[in-house]
């Protein structure tokens, strides 16, 4: 073997070090993220950014060569993930299959839903169906990773294989593994929606913003998944920076809730509001209803209430939706024996029916919700009836892109 061919199978045509190769990495993988979570995901998936034509399709190509994953099967099945979210539709539910099955096998998971040609066609409409998509990137879809495997081994020699290798798992394993199965799983919560996930950090860098899982959830159309002042999206970051230099155009952020004082009824304005941050009104209603009245329970039942096991405490805030039949049943028991409960969650059960009543006009709508605020302020219970004043006002304030 000469000496140039040699070298060349060691170093690669760039001869750089383990320092820059890494550099390298980071720039690719994080180039990678971006084109999922901006492109697949905000633009593609959601329709809360459209991005410049080049820059589009720069995205499209680039997942092509890194993931080969095509935009169409994408956007489907995770707008399906939505539609049928913690249900056995759910293609990655891991309530349903279980943590280590969506962690350990996101792809074969993903690929299961690919299979599945007749949701792909019910969802993935809209997505680019141009001649590349339909003479390159469809039907060569494998084609990208190989040839990105050509450019790292002529890149770095040996080396580049396993550079190579490293991407390739970089998105399976974040966002196949981890955001589908942890964001389902472990974290906080600002919304009570109706399925279980949940933000892995309130600082969300490393994944693109991607790590805001449940302000996602709440608000799926918003292309800012940042919706606490002490949170971080990077992805937002990255969309404002195109939106300056005229490359990315924000249709749709989460509007903010603004509280009116002084509402004697609830007005159209209220009921726009509830309809929008209904996660919120869950949310706000546990904190402000919920556990006052579980404060008070602990002073006279405490040890009861310490009896009870962590995930079934935690369950409170639901009712015990994700809880198994047996646990479900012991915390409607717990439940049932404390009349100021009985109350509190009745009255949650009835505001939840004002939102989801779909098939009633807006009058209907409007005037259950003030017969609620009223008998609600008749209680008896002081944090229901604050929280009744309090929910009046609720307004929305257009959120500024």
């Amino acid at each position: 073997m000469s000496d140039t061919l040699y070298t060349w199978l060691v170093s690669g045509l760039t001869h750089w070090g383990l320092g820059a190769i890494a550099l390298y990495f980071l720039v690719v993988t994080q180039l990678t993220i971006f084109a999922v979570t901006l492109y697949l995901h905000r633009s593609q998936a959601h329709r809360g950014v459209d991005f410049h034509p080049v820059l589009a399709h720069f995205f499209r190509f680039w997942t092509w060569l890194t993931t080969s994953m095509i935009t169409r099967e994408w956007a489907a099945i995770h707008r399906k993930h939505h539609a049928k979210c913690e249900t056995a539709e759910d293609p990655h539910s891991p309530q349903v299959l279980g943590l280590g099955t969506v962690m350990g096998n996101g792809v074969e998971l993903y690929r299961a839903a690919r299979a599945d040609r007749a949701s792909i066609e019910k969802y993935g409409k809209g997505c680019p169906d141009d001649w590349i998509e339909r003479h390159l990137y469809t039907p060569y879809a494998t084609l990208g990773p190989v040839l990105m495997l050509a450019i790292d081994a002529a890149l770095f020699g040996v080396l580049g294989v396993a550079v190579w290798a490293l991407h390739m798992l970089w998105i399976p394993f974040w966002a196949a593994g981890v955001v589908n199965g942890l964001g389902h799983w472990w974290g906080y919560r600002n919304f009570e929606t109706d399925d279980t996930s949940t933000n892995l950090t309130p600082w969300a860098f490393f994944i693109g913003g991607e790590e805001l899982h449940n302000n996602h959830h709440a608000f799926p159309s918003s292309s800012r998944f940042a919706l606490r002042r002490f949170e971080f999206d990077i992805g937002w970051v990255a969309i404002r920076g195109l939106q300056a230099v005229g490359l990315a155009t924000v249709r749709r952020v989460a509007p903010q809730l603004d509280i009116r004082p002084n509402i004697a009824l609830p007005d159209t304005d209220t009921l726009r509001a509830v309809l929008v941050h209904r996660f919120q009104v869950m949310s706000d209603y546990f904190r402000g209803v919920i556990m006052p009245t579980l404060r008070a329970e602990a002073q006279q039942a405490g040890d009861a209430l310490r009896a009870l096991p962590r995930r079934m405490r935690k369950a409170l805030i639901n009712g015990g939706r994700w809880l198994d039949d047996d646990a479900s049943t012991r915390l409607r028991e717990f439940i049932a024996q404390r009349p100021d409960l009985v109350t509190v969650y009745e009255f949650r059960q009835r505001l939840r029916a004002v939102y989801e009543r779909s098939g009633q006009s807006s009058d209907a709508m409007l005037e259950s919700l003030r017969q609620w605020c009223r008998e609600a302020e008749a209680s008896g219970n002081d944090a229901l009836a604050q929280f009744a004043e309090r929910l009046k006002g609720y307004a929305l304030v257009p959120a500024r892109a």
